[in-house]
């Protein structure tokens, strides 16, 4: 099983980035996936998730309006896009799988807001 996470890097406030999470080993299709963010003393936070067939997508509230997921099945691949994004964005990245009690992580992508 893996999840490859992608699109990380530096941005400017109020810039956008797009990641990308690639999953291989597992039914993707069949799972609820999620992006979380971690950053440098803090905790695990959930940012957004979908469900396994692409609908009902949920956001944190500082999130709405700026972040989309997405996935694309046929590709085994989930998106995040990011817009307006601020200095409180920077963390790493993580993509999430879940199904029932199984769940996956990916190892994250770094996502610094810096100008």
């Amino acid at each position: 099983v893996q999840l490859v996470e992608s699109g990380g890097g530096l941005v400017q406030p109020g810039g956008s980035l797009r990641l990308s999470c690639a999953a291989s080993g597992f039914s993707f299709s069949s799972y609820a996936m999620s992006w979380y963010r971690q950053a440098p003393g803090k905790g695990r936070e959930l940012v957004a998730a979908i469900s396994s067939a692409g609908g009902s997508p949920n956001y944190a509230d500082s999130m709405k309006g700026r972040f989309t997921i997405s996935r694309d099945n046929a590709k085994n691949t989930v998106y995040l896009q990011m817009n307006s994004l601020k200095p409180e964005d920077a963390a790493v990245y993580l993509c999430n799988a879940r199904r029932g009690f199984q769940v996956y992580w990916g190892q994250g992508t770094q996502v610094t807001v810096s100008s």
